[in-house]
């Protein structure tokens, strides 16, 4: 068993500019998984840059609320709802209200900086 606490992991800014703090990824602390686990942030008034992965993508939303662009559709998300984003699909977030938009992103095959192609906004 592993158990990692959102506090204990480190901050960074990944490519499309959200803040990820990663719990789980097959390339640490020796795991037998294909996903990665990671915990987003987007401040109010951002929004992430458009990118897409090879892979698939789901963002469980913890708090706030926002609007999530993928492809041609986008749809307002709040807490509790889980959004799928298919393979090589263009993808942004946006937080639309006052405080931080949070959510867990499940990516597979996992996440890796190189396999993320971020556009211009």
């Amino acid at each position: 068993m592993m158990i990692k606490s959102f506090t204990d992991a480190s901050e960074f800014t990944a490519g499309d500019r959200s803040l990820l703090r990663e719990l789980f990824h097959p390339d640490k602390a020796g795991l037998e998984i294909g996903y990665s686990l990671a915990r987003a942030v987007v401040k109010p008034g951002e929004k992430t840059l458009p990118h897409r992965l090879a892979g698939s993508e789901v963002y469980y939303i913890l708090d706030g609320s926002g609007r999530m662009h993928v492809g041609p559709e986008q749809a307002d998300v709040a807490a509790g709802q889980a959004v799928y984003i298919p393979p090589g699909a263009v993808q942004f977030i946006e937080n639309t209200g006052p405080n931080d938009l949070s959510f867990l992103c499940i990516v597979d095959p996992a996440w890796r900086a190189e396999d993320e192609d971020v556009l211009s906004d």
